[in-house]
C-alpha cells in the first residue's frame, strides 16, 4: 500500500526519485475503492496447482480481489475432473459482457505446436480480442505469453532445444518502473520451456517495450507502452518442487531431461531446492495488480 504524506513534505520528491510509490493528499481524496474483478483463464492441465499457486501471489496484498476462472469450451481437459470444472469454472459465453480490472493467461504444455494447431486456438482469440475492450489490464504467462504477442503483434515463437529449465538472473532494463518497485538490482526467477523469441523482435515494435531479460534465458517480461498487455515468459509463481516434479516425472519417462540449471543444490537431484525466487515473484505481481490495475482501473468497472 501507499504511504500517504501532505503534498509539499520535502522527503516526497526523494522517495519518488527511489521509485517508492508516494500518495499525496489531494490524490488519496479523490480516490474510490471497491473490489478488484479479476478473471484467470486456466490453460494447465494441472488445475488446482495453477490456481493455488496464482492465488497465493494475488492474495498477499491489502487489496480484496474477487476472482473467476475460465476455461474452454472448444476444448475439455482430459485429465481435469469434470466435477472441478462445472464447480468452480465458468465459459466464455456465460461472461462475455462482463468487464474485469485484470485477467491473467496462463501457460500451456504446448511446446513445438503451431498456435493454429492448438485445439481452443480460435476461442482463445476471440477471448484476447474480447479482452481489448472488456479487461483493463491483461497478464500473459509462458505460454500465453507468446500466444499473446503472435495474436496482438504478430511476433513469431520459435523452438528452444535443450529445453530451458531452471533459476535464472534477471536483469531489469527499466528499474524504474512500478513494476520492479521494491525488487533487488538482479532478481531470479524459474523457467520452464522450449519456446522463445528475442530482444530484436520486440525492439522491432515500437507499441513493445523490453522490461528485464536473463544473458542465459533471453527474454523474460515485456509489456505494451499503453500498458494494457504484460508478457511473463518466466514463472515467478512456481512453487518450491514445481521444477522437481517435472524433471522426475521427464526421467520416469526415459526421456533423460538435463537437470534444471541453478535449482538443486550442487545440481544434485537427492538434495532439496532452495528458493530464491519467492520474494521477487511477489513483487512483480502484487506490483502489476497494484500500480497497473488497481491504482488506473475506472471506478465504475462498466467504463472499462
Amino acid at each position: 500500500m501507499p504511504i500517504k504524506v501532505q503534498d509539499s513534505l520535502p522527503a516526497t520528491s526523494i522517495l519518488e526519485s527511489e521509485n517508492i510509490f508516494v500518495m499525496t493528499e489531494y490524490f488519496a481524496i479523490h480516490q474510490d475503492i471497491r473490489p478488484l474483478k479479476m478473471l484467470i483463464l486456466n490453460l494447465m492441465p494441472t488445475k488446482i496447482v495453477t490456481e493455488t499457486q496464482l492465488l497465493r501471489k494475488l492474495s498477499n496484498s491489502p487489496l480484496q480481489v474477487e476472482v473467476e476462472f475460465l476455461q474452454t469450451s472448444s476444448y475439455q481437459p482430459k485429465h481435469v475432473d469434470p466435477g472441478h470444472l462445472d464447480s468452480f469454472y465458468t465459459t466464455f459465453d456465460a461472461i462475455k459482457d462482463k468487464k474485469y480490472d485484470g485477467m491473467i493467461i496462463t501457460g500451456a504444455p504446448l511446446d513445438f505446436v503451431r498456435f493454429e494447431d492448438v485445439d481452443y486456438w480460435e476461442e482463445l482469440c476471440r477471448i484476447m480480442e474480447w479482452s481489448k475492450f472488456h479487461v483493463h489490464c491483461v497478464m500473459h504467462v509462458c505460454w500465453g505469453a507468446y500466444a499473446g504477442l503472435y495474436y496482438h503483434y504478430g511476433i513469431e515463437k520459435r523452438d528452444r532445444l535443450p529445453k530451458l529449465s531452471g533459476i535464472y538472473a534477471h536483469k531489469m532494463l527499466k528499474p524504474k518502473s512500478p513494476l520492479f518497485r521494491g525488487m533487488d538490482d538482479c532478481f531470479y526467477a524459474p523457467h520452464s520451456r522450449a519456446t522463445e523469441i528475442t530482444a530484436e523482435q520486440i525492439l522491432a515494435i515500437p507499441e513493445l517495450e523490453l522490461m528485464a531479460v536473463s544473458e542465459e534465458a533471453g527474454v523474460a517480461v515485456v509489456k505494451s507502452a499503453d500498458n494494457h498487455h504484460f508478457f511473463i515468459m518466466c514463472h515467478p509463481e512456481y512453487d518450491a518442487d514445481t521444477l522437481a516434479l517435472e524433471y522426475f516425472r521427464d526421467v520416469k519417462k526415459g526421456l533423460n531431461p538435463e537437470v534444471p540449471i541453478n535449482y538443486f543444490p550442487d545440481d544434485d537431484p537427492a538434495k532439496p531446492p532452495v528458493v530464491t525466487w519467492r520474494s521477487a515473484g511477489q513483487l512483480l505481481y502484487t506490483n502489476w495488480l497494484n500500480y497497473y490495475v488497481y491504482q488506473t482501473t475506472p471506478y465504475d468497472v462498466r467504463d472499462i
